[in-house]
């Protein structure tokens, strides 16, 4: 990223935000210089500006970042989940990591129960793929010898799936738990294969 520019996103990352002239004044830029970098940055949705009203005058136009612009720094999220996961097994072994995961999905599931609620199977399937894509997940659905699947074609933890494992069994669980059968996971993409597909059973 051109140097100025990331700059500018330094800043607000520091500080949660900045107008056209406490940037230029940082920067040593025109009040022009600047909107043309705050302009670009707009453009890829990197911030957002907004009419902020101080004190007297008229209102100052202020920039913080987007989602996508703080999505740019490190987030440790894969690292402490690690941690925890490793600190649960330490002390519990397998079976405290397995009913962690069983306790977490059954969480998971609760605010999406109403969704579900009365519809048959193969609807319930439907509702629970449009679920996980709202989690932001490419999903598909299919009929295979009578067996129905939900495809996952996007890993929402990698990096902390391919350390534990074993957390793939959260998803399955939460699966099952929408769908009030079981779902077991026969394809899983951090064992290389091309999606996690959750193999379901008529209950």
């Amino acid at each position: 990223m051109q140097p100025t520019r990331r700059q500018i996103l330094d800043h607000l990352r520091r500080y949660g935000k900045g107008s056209v002239k406490e940037l230029g004044e940082l920067l040593g830029l025109t009040s022009t210089g600047i909107r043309q970098h705050l302009t670009i940055l707009e453009r890829d949705g990197l911030i957002q500006g907004h009419e902020e009203r101080g004190r007297v005058g008229r209102p100052a136009l202020v920039y913080s970042l987007t989602g996508l612009g703080d999505a740019l720094y490190p987030k440790e999220y894969a690292t402490l989940a690690s941690l925890l996961l490793e600190e649960v097994r330490s002390a519990g072994g397998d079976e405290g990591v397995q009913e962690l995961l069983q306790k977490a999905a059954r969480r998971k599931a609760e605010p999406y129960l109403g969704r579900v609620a009365g519809l048959d199977l193969p609807a319930r399937i439907a509702e629970v793929a449009r679920i996980m894509e709202g989690e932001g997940c490419l999903v598909s659905t299919s009929i295979e010898g009578g067996a129905h699947f939900i495809n996952r074609l996007t890993c929402p933890y990698p990096d902390v799936a391919r350390a534990h494992k074993d957390l793939c069994y959260l998803d399955s669980q939460f699966v099952g738990h929408l769908l009030e059968t079981s779902a077991r996971l026969e394809t899983c993409i951090v064992r290389g294969d091309a999606a996690c597909s959750y193999r379901i059973e008529p209950p």
